[in-house]
């Protein structure tokens, strides 16, 4: 019952529509339930029948009218908590750190936004507004009988236990059976969104029908659970029905006898009838009521589940602005590891001046890439501290670090909008003048303006109408038009051919003059422009110097120079391209 009292709890902050659909509810069921006693009136005659039948009409007018105020007001109710939780799980996942999204897959993620957040909608308007309405009519009702007629009023209560009890263990069973159909549903969005996403490795592949079968197979056991579920809850309203139907034959029986006995009037009969009747519309919904609240038991189970997660990256409660940034980034013994147990990073010491320009070098997970996401905190230093310009990075609000720092990842992500908003993104108020410098800057305005529609055109899903080089440089553009004091390139141009990489490297480095950048390196162009190049592995530091100091030494930088640098740089004097340090950038 916890997590349904949490639920209420966010419908409560919206109680004027709760108390409207209540007021509505208790509206319409006394004018329901005033219906009957008029209608034996008029069976016996007791009054003037004229009077009697206005009394009834009015009375149906009354709960026609009552009844949709309640319809109304209980599903604005379910909408607006259904907007609620959408909202709060969107920001909240927002807010968590990347080592959360490392652990939950994209398409769990948005079953439980989607799916689950339907379950508790329907449980809000179903549930929470309309169990009240049938509880109390089936208590009204039940004492109205005893009222009218104490031992066909026990007759008719009989069924009662039995109802109660099968409706206990059909929850507990439907329940459990919905916690399952969730998880299924969320497996189920995973297979298709990696589908989808990754639509064109798979035909590639030419494995259409391996992707079929993974699809069908999760789907075959989603929809079997959700027969077996609607089973459960067809059997339990049948039980319930067959009953109540056996307890209203044995009234007939009895009531019929009292009748022909003088013991009460076909007037009478008929009212009990007709709140037996009435009796029937709580039990034949019982099964529904128990499948709602089960099913938003297992639904806000898992929504909890991510709202209650709390993010490894937190501002400290006294974090202030990072300020007037000269780009002074240091690392001081600084380890991490992602799991707890694998050290990634080892007692790593760095001290990057304003301006200067470092390359990481290593093989693949020897902590190039580690080492910059510490610095705007996409994970934290499990021991030691980093700094900018002598401040720790965990005592500084995130947006103003974050705004501190230009990131052109690897694996651009582009978002299906225009091309002067993806590069305006991370800076909506900048005018067009500004976007089309930083796309200038990147070499790509003479592309965007080969286009019908400039910069106004719109790209596909993750930049799909563009090329590799062509999302690289977009997202290039980005970086400068934010004019970060530092600037993080993580293997920025392995996309773009060599000529083309050169003309993006001049362009970043005029435009950069005087910032601080990180680059993971994997061209020589790179490494012969840094001040400082470090070799990393097993997330230690074993070397660090400039290009020529350590090719001097013989190393493993050597090593890496002459297996993958040297075949770049002979491509690069072919082209007669310069291979000595650019000197264009604030040293």
């Amino acid at each position: 019952m916890r997590i349904i009292f949490r639920i209420i709890g966010i419908a409560l902050q919206h109680r004027w529509r709760m108390g409207g659909a209540y007021i509505c509810t208790v509206g319409a069921s006394a004018a329901y339930l005033l219906l009957p006693k008029f209608i034996g009136k008029a069976i016996d005659r007791d009054g003037a029948i004229l009077s009697i039948v206005l009394i009834i009409v009015g009375l149906y007018i009354a709960r026609g009218l009552l009844s949709f105020g309640q319809t109304y007001l209980g599903e604005s109710l379910s909408h607006v908590v259904a907007y609620d939780m959408r909202n709060s799980f969107y920001d909240h996942v927002q807010r968590l750190s990347f080592r959360f999204h490392d652990r939950h897959h994209t398409g769990n993620l948005m079953s439980r936004a989607i799916s689950d957040v339907e379950a508790v909608r329907m449980f809000i308007n179903m549930g929470l507004v309309r169990t009240p309405y049938f509880i109390g009519l089936f208590i009204a009702v039940a004492t109205l009988l005893m009222w009218l007629d104490w031992k066909l009023g026990l007759v008719s209560a009989s069924f009662m236990p039995l109802v109660a009890y099968q409706s206990a263990v059909a929850r507990i069973k439907i329940r459990r059976i919905w916690l399952t159909i969730q998880e299924k549903m969320a497996e189920l969005s995973t297979v298709l969104q990696e589908n989808l996403t990754g639509v064109r490795v798979v035909r590639a592949f030419a494995s259409e029908e391996h992707e079929a079968a993974k699809f069908d197979a999760k789907n075959t056991e989603v929809a079997s659970n959700l027969i077996e579920a609607e089973r459960l809850r067809s059997s339990n309203t049948a039980y319930m029905l067959f009953t109540f139907v056996a307890a209203v034959g044995v009234v007939l029986w009895f009531g019929g006898w009292r009748v022909i006995n003088g013991h009460m009037t076909l007037g009478e009969l008929a009212q009990f009838i007709i709140y037996m009747q009435m009796l029937a519309i709580p039990v034949r919904m019982a099964g529904w009521m128990v499948n709602s609240y089960a099913r938003a038991t297992s639904a806000g189970e898992r929504l909890f589940e991510i709202l209650d997660a709390r993010p490894d990256v937190e501002e400290s409660p006294g974090a202030g602005r990072l300020r007037d940034v000269k780009g002074h980034v240091t690392f001081e013994k600084v380890s991490f590891s992602y799991d707890g147990s694998i050290p990634v990073l080892k007692d790593v010491d760095l001290d990057v001046e304003p301006g200067k320009v470092v390359a990481l070098l290593g093989a693949p997970g020897s902590g190039k890439t580690t080492i910059v996401t510490l610095i705007p905190r996409f994970y934290d230093a499990s021991s030691g501290r980093v700094t900018i310009d002598g401040v720790d990075v965990r005592d500084v609000t995130l947006p103003s670090l974050r705004r501190s720092i230009g990131i052109v990842q690897q694996d651009t992500f582009l978002f299906t909008s225009s091309i002067r908003e993806n590069i305006a993104y991370g800076r909506e108020d900048a005018s067009m003048e500004e976007i089309v410098r930083a796309a200038r800057v990147a070499q790509l305005d003479g592309f965007i303006s080969s286009l019908e529609q400039g910069y106004d055109t719109v790209i596909g899903e993750r930049g799909s109408t563009l090329s590799g080089g062509q999302r690289q440089r977009l997202s290039i553009a980005r970086a400068v038009l934010l004019n970060p004091p530092v600037l993080i390139l993580d293997d920025s141009t392995s996309s773009v051919d060599t000529s083309t990489e050169e003309e993006i490297r001049r362009a970043i480095e005029s435009a950069m003059r005087g910032r601080t950048t990180f680059v993971v390196a994997h061209r020589l162009s790179t490494v012969h422009r840094a001040d400082t190049v470090l070799v990393l592995r097993d997330g230690e530091v074993v070397e660090r110097g400039t290009h020529s100091d350590l090719l001097a030494v013989g190393g493993l930088y050597r090593d890496i120079y002459e297996l993958q640098l040297r075949p770049q740089e002979d491509v690069l004097r072919d082209l007669g391209q310069p291979l000595v340090p650019h000197r264009g950038i604030a040293r």
